[in-house]
């Protein structure tokens, strides 16, 4: 998401153009530990970095999750799927393969960045 021109930056563009970007405290802690991992280093400075996570948490509705998931094959990624259930999103828009091997899940469409842009059409560009 990091990258204007990328996959994963196009789909969070088009997701809040068409929607919203849920997020839990949770999910907001791990999106700042990754960000503050050295290999970002060489693209983007931590003020950069910094700016993209604080552009992030205003833009993004918060969920408190009901449900306990316990279902991924790397618990770590059981609270992103908790607030996507809790959120009652449409997709799942990541990466990850723990993940993506679970599509769907409870009714959410777990997609990668290149699906969802070709599940939600080109529209405006993004």
């Amino acid at each position: 998401m990091l990258f204007e021109k990328g996959k994963p930056s196009r789909a969070f563009r088009r997701a809040l153009h068409r929607g919203e970007i849920l997020a839990s405290l949770s999910t907001l802690e791990e999106l700042n530990e990754v960000l503050g991992r050295k290999k970002f280093d060489r693209y983007l400075t931590p003020e950069e970095r910094h700016e993209f996570l604080r552009a992030f948490v205003a833009k993004a509705v918060l969920v408190e999750p009901a449900d306990v998931v316990g279902e991924s094959r790397d618990p770590k990624d059981d609270r992103f799927l908790a607030v996507a259930v809790g959120g009652h999103a449409r997709y799942l828009v990541t990466g990850d393969d723990d993940l993506l091997v679970l599509n769907p899940f409870r009714d959410v469409a777990i997609v990668t960045p290149k699906q969802f842009l070709d599940l939600t059409g080109e529209g405006p560009r993004d």
